[in-house]
């Protein structure tokens, strides 16, 4: 009863749907039973000042609760409706106009500019995120762009960044299944030049920022401090390269002889194991005296370029076709053999999928061969991202792949120049969801643990279009926060169940659960699992206890 009396202690969620012109209220408080202790329920709607009157009768005494309303069309002639229920008050509004149509996403726009001006939009978190407004951002920026810790402000960049580029696709197969048929190679060498080409659009070079929707891939020789180990093992590239090739240490450090090394190392094959090994040198590194960081081909088998439905691209199908135009479009990579003209083994895994989208990756994206680390900030240790390591401790790429909710480009973080603010671990993980939803035509998503595999956590996507907002309500003796400007943010309705917490003997039944229900599996770190969870848990307190379960399971949702 002390709660009843006191505004500050309700809560209140809108919620509307789309494509419905209604909304939504939730008025609850954990300690009260607005069925029994609320009586006399009363509402006013005043859109002058955009909040609702709610009062009851509480021993006699009169309780008045005000309400924010959000930003939308609402009918004012139209009767709200209003009922107190066991663990929360109810009210209905109707709208003119349901919450995503068209007319009202350009009313919003247009007024948070007039409010705003040129300043950070407080409705930037409601902007659906998309790969293209990033990379034409970050190439308009003048004088380049630095990369920063979003925890600690530390900046990641020794110089700022100023080409950017789209990561090529991971799914180019199904994307080139009209041009190749169901094999990448139909056509013969025609296939091969076009699976080439596009094979070289994915390199890690210096200076160079590719990017995806959810990650940022710069080479570590544009970090600041940046040594690449993984656990015990510190990448250390073998001192013996020069001595057993025959090459001087003048040969590997002049610029004017960058061309003489290229040509003298396509004869050289290294011995592991008696295992003949091919290398492709980058003319670049070379003249930098990074020779040593060319990568080994055969240190991954044959039959790590195959995957399912499709033909097995060994030596012998994989080789250059290129044109004297195409060789001059690509200078800086120096094949050794130009009798075999092998991909570089990074580029091979990459045409396999197997180098793509660590932050949300599909379980038949990963292979054995290839241990992905997190990469945490030198100053705080808070994780920014991931790089790829084989078993000897070596990096794949020398590449880092910094997902975009852990970094900023600004050292203000969430400020107005921070092109990445509207960006969260919960949002991307929504886009990366509603996206295999739509590919996969599935809605039930089992996500394991990238590193052991073990399940972590199921999601069912329940509706992938709603919206909401919510807060605690105010006095109505008091001016404070009269101005209170509210909107409805979008978010996705899901259960959820948290596989940490199932014991041994259950995790039998989410593998059953998934294949019954022809889930989709994906793999991610335990670490933004947990994360997510955790916020999935605290999601549930947006609505009363009444509405925190379905079919068993917890409700919950996620921003989208």
């Amino acid at each position: 009863m002390s709660n009843l009396g006191n505004p500050k202690k309700w809560r209140f969620t809108w919620e509307a749907q789309s494509h419905s012109p209604n909304l939504r209220l939730f008025l609850f408080d954990s300690q009260t039973k607005p069925s029994v202790q609320c009586t006399n329920l009363n509402v006013q709607l005043n859109l002058s000042q955009s909040h609702l009157l709610v009062s009851w009768l509480k021993e006699e005494e009169e309780v008045s609760l005000r309400v924010p309303i959000p930003q939308v069309l609402i009918d004012s002639e139209a009767p709200v409706s209003l009922r107190a229920l066991d663990d929360h008050i109810e009210a209905k509004l109707v709208l003119l106009l349901p919450v995503d149509h068209p007319i009202v996403s350009s009313f919003e726009v247009m007024l948070d500019s007039s409010e705003n001006g040129d300043n950070a939009s407080s409705f930037d978190v409601a902007k659906p995120l998309v790969m293209d407004t990033d990379l034409k951002s970050l190439s308009l920026m003048e004088g380049g762009v630095h990369f920063y810790c979003r925890n600690c402000s530390t900046r990641l960049t020794k110089s700022p960044i100023r080409k950017f580029m789209e990561m090529p696709s991971i799914d180019w197969r199904e994307v080139a299944d009209n041009w190749f048929g169901a094999c990448c190679c139909s056509f013969g060498g025609i296939s091969e030049k076009l699976v080439t080409r596009f094979a070289n659009s994915y390199r890690c070079a210096k200076g160079v920022c590719l990017l995806n929707l959810t990650t940022v891939l710069l080479c570590k020789d544009d970090l600041v401090a940046c040594k690449l180990h993984n656990g015990t093992h510190e990448y250390q590239p073998g001192l013996d390269f020069a001595s057993d090739s025959g090459l001087s240490e003048d040969m590997l450090s002049s610029q004017e002889r960058t061309d003489d090394l290229c040509e003298k190392l396509s004869s050289i094959h290294l011995k592991n194991n008696s295992v003949s090994t091919s290398v492709l040198v980058n003319k670049e590194e070379a003249s930098g005296n990074e020779i040593f960081s060319a990568l080994p081909v055969s240190v991954f088998s044959d039959t790590e370029t195959s995957v399912p439905r499709c033909c097995v691209h060994t030596s012998d199908h994989v080789q250059n076709h290129f044109d004297e135009h195409s060789q001059s479009n690509v200078p800086e990579t120096c094949p050794v053999d130009q009798n075999t003209s092998r991909l570089l083994a990074n580029q091979k895994l990459f045409l396999n999928g197997f180098l793509g989208n660590v932050f949300m990756t599909k379980s038949y994206n990963l292979s054995m061969d290839i241990d992905w680390v997190e990469f945490v900030c030198p100053n705080c240790l808070s994780t920014l991202g991931a790089c790829p390591f084989d078993h000897s401790g070596a990096p794949i790429d020398g590449a880092v792949r910094f997902f975009k909710c852990y970094i900023s480009t600004c050292s203000s973080a969430g400020g107005s120049g921070d092109l990445f603010r509207k960006y969260s671990l919960e949002r991307m993980f929504t886009n990366q969801l509603l996206e295999n939803a739509k590919d996969e035509l599935s809605f039930r998503t089992l996500v394991r643990d990238l590193k052991t595999k073990s399940p972590l956590v199921q999601i069912i996507l329940l509706n992938p279009n709603s919206w909401c907002c919510s807060g605690y309500c105010l006095d109505t003796a008091s001016a404070a926060d009269s101005g209170l400007k509210l909107g409805l943010l979008p978010v996705i309705k899901v259960n959820f169940s948290d596989c940490g917490e199932s014991a041994a003997s259950q995790l039998r039944a989410h593998e059953d659960w998934t294949a019954r229900n022809l889930g989709d599996v994906v793999c991610m770190f335990a670490a933004q699992v947990d994360e997510l969870i955790r916020s999935l848990s605290s999601a549930k307190d947006m609505l009363p206890s009444s509405y925190n379960f379905l079919q068993g399971l917890p409700l919950s949702s996620l921003p989208r």
